[in-house]
């Protein structure tokens, strides 16, 4: 699967353009800059199909409305987080933004175990809560989105309202347990490898035998 990669809004988290079909496309989190991600898509020739949200967080949510109106996407959202979508405080968005919070309307709610398909893919939510409760990765073949559960030798912040630092440590042995290397595409930063993040990610020493 060929994934592109946008940072947007004042967090510069990670959007991920994911191709699933010719010209067809899912993104994995809209946080920011609308019209940069509208851009990119009109510049590659993608129809964008679906937006997938890691998480409800303003960073990975502030420019979902926008987008999901010129383009027609829907949008889907694990359940524990879909209260965010509507609320800056409960998003962040009224203590880390100076920037008008759009909130979004029109969603689907998705829970652990559910497949979201979109052309030749099949995204597979896993329920990773610790950063906040309805956190998820997105399973696709050999590629996670990871969202703020899991990073580059680090892992989300499990100290914001609704987050849980005890299930955290569980989700993050959801994905020690996973058989097999994946691409990781994280919400910030650099994309990495799930074996590397199980040999060298501090987090994940509990978990080794």
């Amino acid at each position: 699967m060929n994934v592109h990669t946008l940072q947007l809004g004042e967090l510069r988290a990670n959007c991920h353009i994911a191709e699933t079909a010719t010209g067809q496309c899912v993104a994995v989190d809209v946080g920011g800059q609308p019209r940069l991600l509208l851009e990119f898509l009109n510049m590659k020739k993608l129809k964008l199909n679906k937006i997938l949200l890691t998480h409800g967080h303003f960073d990975h949510m502030g420019g979902v409305a926008e987008v999901a109106e010129a383009t027609g996407a829907e949008v889907f959202i694990h359940s524990d987080d879909a209260e965010m979508l509507g609320s800056a405080s409960i998003s962040l968005a009224s203590a880390f933004s100076c920037m008008p919070f759009s909130p979004v309307s029109k969603y689907t709610e998705v829970h652990d175990g559910d497949i979201i398909t979109d052309g030749d893919c099949e995204f597979h939510v896993m329920h990773t809560p610790g950063h906040s409760m309805g956190s998820v990765c997105y399973i696709c073949g050999d590629v996670i989105f990871s969202g703020d559960t899991l990073f580059c030798c680090s892992i989300g912040r499990t100290d914001f309202p609704k987050s849980d630092p005890a299930m955290m440590i569980q989700s993050l042995e959801k994905l020690y347990r996973l058989d097999g290397n994946y691409r990781v595409f994280t919400g910030h930063n650099d994309r990495t490898e799930l074996e590397y993040e199980k040999n060298s990610n501090p987090y994940f020493r509990r978990f080794r035998k």
